[in-house]
């Protein structure tokens, strides 16, 4: 039997990976006031459809329900939770949600995400505030720092800047061309100058217009960088970018620079605009959001504006991998070996009291020989071993499954404070 193309199983290891990301977003989650919910994975395909329009149905999973409505499975969080807050006339702003799980798009699969894959998301809805912009940044700057994540930059832009630039190039306001060489700018990390340039040129664009606006998204760096490259003067929303710097500066995230190529594909954002990356890697981006006013509007509420960003989880997993990076869910888990049969109802005993302690153990169940209990600690950081001559002196033998060093501890001690003994006191 196989699965549907683009599907796949989570396995043990890789599950332990997504949960020890689930662990470290829901800590700072709370840290930072945000309300963790699970929005509904089926939406009505309308919902889904509100800025994305009919075109959506080519990205997703939608089918008619027993009681022929056509609705969809959630292709991320956003729409949902843009849906949920918008509908409750009541809430309090501005509201701070986050969610982390599952998510479907009828992609094709690539490298770190299949048609089913996993995203952490953070929302703020409320009054329009640079603040705001620049909490989410910095929380996403904190979860890559939590994961011990290296090399990570926060390419940062303004989608009214790049569109006041687009107007001037081609003297223009059309909404429909500006979406279009958005499109363009949002393509130049995935495809060649010249891909696009051919691209564009058969929809009737002129080249040397089309030329000064990709040289234009390869502008980035600091702001000194950026303002002796170019004259931004001429720019919409550039003070505002400047602000943006400042107060992240101010919250001590410092791995930001600008990026004058960063627009982000979707059509409803409406002001700052960033992604994630790993300097090192050719991923691609590991997060990206900023601001989509005009998704609150279409869900008829004008007062509230919306700010947030989310990330693709096996992606990161696959960044971890690449810098070499040990979950800590792996390192501090405890083996507990037995020599005999004799001493498997004590090994026992002390797998349940290490476990009672919050301490995640392994153990064999059917009375395998030593070598082969020792595959079940391969992925611990101490092993400990219950033999008889040790046992008969009230002790048993704990050994480094790291470093490889051993010693004898005694039950006794064990048994009073375990993750003082086996130095797991963080768990």
């Amino acid at each position: 039997m196989e699965l549907p193309r683009g599907m796949k199983d989570f396995e043990g290891e890789e599950n332990a990976n997504i949960e020890h990301i689930r662990n470290h977003f829901k800590k700072l989650s709370n840290l930072y006031g945000f309300s963790f919910m699970d929005p509904s994975p089926i939406e009505l395909l309308s919902t889904l459809e509100t800025k994305s329009g009919p075109g959506i149905r080519d990205e997703i999973y939608f089918f008619k329900d027993k009681g022929d409505r056509e609705v969809a499975l959630r292709f991320d969080f956003t729409m949902g939770l843009t849906r949920y807050a918008t509908s409750q006339k009541s809430i309090k702003l501005p509201a701070k949600i986050s969610a982390f799980g599952g998510v479907f798009r009828y992609d094709e699969p690539q490298k770190g995400r299949y048609r089913y894959f996993h995203q952490w998301d953070i929302e703020i809805y409320g009054k329009a505030s640079l603040e705001s912009e620049a909490e989410i940044i910095e929380i996403t700057s904190r979860l890559f720092d939590s994961l011990l994540l290296k090399d990570i930059t926060i390419d940062i832009n303004h989608r009214n800047l790049v569109e006041s630039f687009i107007n001037k190039i081609f003297d223009s306001k059309d909404p429909e061309l500006v979406a279009d060489i958005l499109r363009a700018v949002d393509k130049i990390a995935k495809k060649s100058k010249e891909q696009i340039l051919k691209e564009f040129q058969e929809k009737g664009y002129a080249t040397e217009k089309l030329e000064k606006i990709l040289e234009f998204s390869q502008i980035k760096g600091s702001i000194t960088e950026v303002e002796k490259a170019f004259d931004v003067s001429q720019l919409e929303s550039w003070d505002e970018l400047k602000a943006l710097i400042d107060s992240l500066e101010n919250r001590g995230v410092s791995n930001v620079r600008i990026n004058f190529g960063i627009v982000r594909g979707l059509d409803y954002y409406s002001g700052i605009v960033f992604e994630v990356f790993d300097k090192n890697s050719t991923l691609g981006a590991l997060a990206g959001g900023g601001r989509y006013d005009t998704l609150t509007k279409a869900f008829n509420r004008e007062d509230i504006g919306a700010t947030g960003v989310a990330g693709g989880v096996e992606r990161i997993i696959l960044t971890m991998q690449e810098q070499k990076i040990i979950s800590e869910t792996k390192q501090k888990r405890v083996a507990v070996l037995y020599i005999n049969e004799e001493m498997q109802k004590v090994a026992h005993s002390i797998a349940s009291l290490l476990r009672l302690n919050n301490i995640p153990t392994d153990i064999d169940l059917v009375g395998r020989n030593m070598k082969k209990q020792m595959d079940i600690a391969t992925n611990s950081q101490f092993a400990i071993i219950v033999g008889p001559q040790e046992l008969e002196n009230g002790n048993v033998v704990l050994k480094d499954m790291v470093n490889g060093t051993e010693g004898t501890i005694s039950l006794e001690k064990l048994t009073e404070d375990p993750k003082s003994i086996l130095n797991l006191e963080k768990l």
